[in-house]
């Protein structure tokens, strides 16, 4: 018997959100906004107190290497994004998604963030993956929710083995 799509993409996504776990029960506060080069992006607090990234309209070249604290801004911010059209809500602007702070808070939003997402994924049927997705692709009308969770599911991983990458430097850095 085979998996239908939804069950391969909720598959595909429990496999990314478990590795993520690995690193974020080893996540500490010191590791997110430690730098790894002196060209990088993190996030910084504003006169408020609000915790915002840094950012370029245009990408830089050389593109800056992020720290921990923006790539689980970035993680956020598009997955927020993604769960505002996946729920026919007005999709937040990126200067509406603040980062909320060092260690547990962000691992907290993070978590979150998933448990919102399942319940998305939970009431998927094979008609809505069918369905076109408005986001990523605003201009693509050949794009499905299918490639819209797939995509969430490539992003995550890509961001978590960025973050379990920087983990481990700053791990070893410390030695």
């Amino acid at each position: 018997m085979s998996a239908s799509r939804g069950e391969l993409l909720r598959w595909q996504f429990d496999l990314t959100w478990s590795l993520f776990e690995l690193h974020l029960d080893q996540l500490r506060p010191e590791d997110f906004r430690w730098e790894p080069a002196a060209h990088c992006w993190t996030v910084h607090q504003d006169v408020d107190g609000t915790w915002v990234p840094d950012w370029a309209e245009t990408e830089p070249d050389p593109i800056p290497i992020p720290t921990i604290a923006w790539i689980t801004w970035h993680i956020g911010w598009w997955w927020s994004v993604t769960l505002d059209h996946a729920q026919g809500r007005t999709p937040r602007d990126r200067g509406e998604i603040s980062w909320p702070g060092d260690g547990a808070p962000t691992i907290e939003w993070l978590r979150d963030l998933r448990t919102e997402w399942l319940a998305v994924l939970e009431r998927l049927t094979d008609a809505d993956l069918d369905a076109t997705a408005p986001f990523p692709w605003q201009d693509n009308p050949e794009k499905t929710a299918a490639h819209m969770v797939g995509w969430v599911n490539a992003e995550l991983m890509k961001n978590v083995a960025e973050i379990g990458q920087l983990r481990l430097l700053r791990t070893a850095s410390a030695e």
